[in-house]
Parts: C-alpha cells; structure tokens; sequence
C-alpha cells in the first residue's frame, strides 16, 4: 500500500497552517510550525508570487495532505464527486468525511488520522459486525464501528475524551461502539478548505 513517508511536519510547514497530522504534539511547543513559520528548503523564507494555478494547487495539495490521501485517490474521489447529486466541492469533502479512518478519528478513538489509519490496518475495529483492516472503506448512514476492546484503544478513547465528537456521529465511551448517524454536512466539516478552487483546478 502506498503512502507517504517522509516528516509530516514538513507538511504543515509547506501549507503554512497547522494540520493536524501528528496529534497532540501539534498543540504543544513542539509543533514544528509554531518554531518555523515558514516553507521548508533553502528557498523557503523568500516570498513568491503565487499565480491562479498555484492558488488552486495549494488548496488540492491542502485538503489531500488533511486525509492522508495521494493523489491518485484523491482523483478517484473526485470522479466519483462529480457524479453524484449536488456540487462537486461539497461531494468530494463528504467522501473524504465518510472514509473509515477519518470516522475513527472524528469519534475521538484516535489522536490523528495517522494514528487512526493505523489503527485500522492492524485490525482494532469492525464494520457492522464484519473485520475491517481497510481505511479507504466509505461509509454511510447506519453502519456500526466497534473497537475490539484492545487497551491501545481505550487509552486514546480516554486521551480523547475531553474532545467533542462530529455531529453526524455518535458513540458510547464505555463499550467504544459508534454509529454514523447521517452523513456531514459542508457545515459539519470544520476543515479550512476552499473547495471550489479544487473544483477550478480539475476542471482546467
């Protein structure tokens, strides 16, 4: 399975925000960002002009780098955005929501989505019952989630309690069995994420 590697802190760096890749060192002093505000590299201090491509770019390197999706799934999603009923941007972010990694994460069962990806592929969770060990799942209005009981779980359940879960999900802290109630909403999705100009950009 392919993914990437490298510092993931080079990433929010890049981006010139925070996103949120490495959990709870991401609110600390530690955060790469807060020491160095700028691009990595030895060009990274020099101001550039960014043109309309590069604007749109950004914005699809963005929203990409918050789900730890590449690109080729990225464009997937995409494509499978555009079929669907209503626009395109808002499409594209409900099927990034309702991957299963991303759900773990929104209910408060993993620090990041890195984490919860993780979690995933070694096997803590099930799917209505069934084993699944794959992130990319897409969920929808109904499914049940639940933890196999492992300790790594309920210590991130624990971690996590204090954190509000998503709207569009509902879960029991004790038993750590959740629910996606309906699918998010372009409200629901807190994200700072223009997606139009993802839109602009695949359209071009």
């Amino acid at each position: 399975m392919a993914r990437y590697t490298g510092a993931v802190c080079k990433l929010c760096r890049r981006e010139g925000q925070k996103l949120f890749l490495k959990g709870e060192r991401c609110y600390s002093d530690k955060c790469a960002l807060a020491r160095r505000a700028y691009a990595p590299g030895q060009h990274g201090q020099n101001r550039k002009k960014v043109s309309e491509y590069g604007i749109q770019l950004r914005a699809k390197q963005k929203t990409k780098r918050f789900y730890g999706v590449l690109e080729g799934q990225f464009a997937h999603y995409f494509e499978l955005a555009t079929k669907m009923d209503g626009q395109a941007g808002e499409n594209l972010l409900k099927l990034l929501e309702s991957r299963l990694d991303n759900v773990v994460y929104r209910m408060g069962l993993a620090t990041s989505r890195a984490e919860a990806r993780q979690m995933v592929r070694h096997g803590h969770f099930t799917l209505n019952g069934h084993k699944a060990n794959i992130p990319s799942i897409l969920l929808k209005a109904g499914d049940v989630i639940e933890a196999k009981g492992t300790d790594k779980v309920k210590a991130m359940a624990e971690i996590n309690a204090s954190k509000p879960v998503a709207k569009w999900l509902e879960i029991n802290k004790e038993t750590l069995v959740g629910k996606v109630i309906e699918l998010p909403s372009r409200e629901d999705i807190d994200l700072d994420v223009e997606e139009h100009l993802i839109v602009e950009l695949y359209s071009k």
